[in-house]
């Protein structure tokens, strides 16, 4: 398949993360639809049945109801009903979206789903009221004040978690472990989103961490690459990309994350739909993760960047664009993922404007790793698998819920039985567990398990190890020299 011009690449809106407090999405509109398609006739059985129902409700129900508010929730009915991820935006909806593509707004930085009719936190994004609260991925949220969850939609929900910065809001979570509910007040805040963090981890170890994919994530991460070898003021032997906990974003950040470590125009992610703009191939080319900017971000990078020994940090809460990312660095044998499986949404949304005031946030394709892997509700499997250390040797409840867990979620068109059972690590090279030495809470009560670059990350200090042996065999490949 031939590579689609940038112009027409931009107008395909791929969303590669879900509804959240503080998920970056791509905003690309595109009002007509599909004029090479051919419409089928409207089913009159069914329209009929309807308009019966339409009728008995507005004659019959207890209360009056409003046209507006019957065919709307009809419409969220149609569209909710076909995967987790599609979606009615109404007016207030569609705001928000617009709202949440600003990259700051008043909030408290929880990226969030729905689940069995509670929003339940996907991850708390970094440097946020809610993070520094301590709310955690796989938390419920069963009120919102003295508001029950219960009952209301994914965006209600968000609405009433947003709010003028400044003003408190409490939220009651239901965590697994605890047997009785925890209740934490925020203070709304500007949340602005960091997405790439970085830190010498070590004379020679360079640590970059991706929160989620944003308009500038790759330019960020061009940059922090310089300060890295800067700071090192030589060749870096390794690099740790961290991606746990990145619920995705923008699926152009994702293609430049991919970029800066392979060669040009290596394929990183195609797609398959039922549309012509749904079809696409996407190369680690400039014209695939440039937006305005005419420079290339990765351009007077070192040259060994393409070269030097990585390691790619997973988890359950890495979906979506973080998925593409470790999947095309994977299959193109550039690093090494390590840490464990990964949440497995391998789906595109698409916004399609239904008038200036709504749209459909609708699925319209899967996304396919560059050796044809389908992550959808299967994830992926990591090389070396670590768990974290603070989970006392089980699995998380929060990163245990995947894609394969929510209802109605598509199915993946490569292996039907990805995620009815646990998931197989057929490449799994070798298992790490934390030593026993461990405390109880799974930290050295020395170190803070915050810091960007902690001793007490017991995963991160397993990625690390795994690059220094790298170029332990590095350097016992070498030739010596005699003298």
């Amino acid at each position: 398949m031939s590579h689609k011009p940038y112009s027409r690449w931009k107008k395909v809106s791929l969303l590669a993360a879900g509804a959240g407090l503080g998920v970056a999405l791509s905003l690309s509109f595109n009002a007509s639809a599909d004029k090479d398609s051919v419409s089928n006739p409207l089913p009159i059985d069914e329209l009929r049945a309807f308009s019966t129902v339409f009728g008995v409700i507005k004659q019959s129900y207890v209360e009056p109801v409003e046209d507006k508010k019957l065919i709307n929730e009809a419409i969220k009915g149609m569209v909710a009903g076909l995967d987790p991820h599609s979606s009615y935006l109404d007016e207030a909806a569609f705001k928000e979206l617009k709202v949440n593509t600003q990259g700051e707004f008043g909030g408290l930085g929880i990226e969030v789903n729905m689940e069995d009719g509670l929003v339940r936190v996907v991850s708390p994004i970094e440097d946020t009221p809610a993070y520094r609260a301590g709310v955690k991925p796989g938390d419920f949220i069963a009120k919102i004040g003295d508001t029950q969850v219960q009952g209301l939609t994914l965006n209600e929900a968000v609405a009433k978690m947003r709010g003028k910065v400044g003003e408190p809001v409490t939220l009651t979570l239901l965590r697994k472990g605890e047997s009785k509910p925890i209740v934490v007040t925020l203070k709304r805040a500007i949340i602005k989103v960091q997405s790439v963090k970085y830190k010498l981890a070590e004379p020679g170890y360079g640590y970059i961490r991706v929160t989620q994919f944003q308009e500038h994530t790759s330019e960020n991460l061009g940059q922090a690459i310089e300060a890295l070898y800067k700071e090192n003021k030589a060749p870096l032997k390794g690099i740790v990309l961290d991606l746990r906990n990145d619920p995705g974003g923008l699926l152009d950040g994702a293609v430049g994350v991919s970029a800066a470590f392979l060669p040009k125009d290596a394929l990183v992610v195609y797609t398959e739909g039922r549309v012509a703009d749904s079809k696409i191939r996407l190369t680690a080319n400039p014209q695939f993760y440039q937006r305005d900017s005419k420079k290339d971000f990765f351009k007077d990078l070192p040259a060994d960047i393409k070269n030097v020994p990585l390691v790619v940090l997973v988890n359950g809460g890495s979906a979506s664009a973080s998925e593409i990312v470790a999947g095309a660095l994977q299959d193109h044998k550039r690093a090494l993922v390590v840490g464990t499986q990964t949440f497995g949404k391998g789906s595109v949304q698409t916004i399609l404007p239904i008038d200036a005031k709504s749209a459909l946030k609708l699925t319209t394709a899967r996304y396919f790793t560059p050796n044809g892997r389908s992550i959808q509700a299967k994830g992926i499997t990591p090389d070396i698998i670590v768990e974290d250390a603070t989970l006392n040797g089980k699995e998380d409840f929060g990163l245990r819920l995947r894609e394969s867990d929510l209802g109605k979620h598509l199915d993946n068109p490569s292996d039907k039985d990805a995620g009815k059972t646990e998931a197989t690590p057929a490449v799994v090279k070798t298992e790490i567990k934390k030593p026993a030495k461990i405390n109880a809470s799974g930290v050295d009560p020395d170190e803070n398990p915050r810091e960007l670059v902690s001793k007490s990350d017991f995963q991160l200090q397993q990625a690390l190890n795994v690059l220094k042996v790298q170029q332990l065999m590095l350097n016992k490949d070498k030739p010596s020299v005699k003298k």
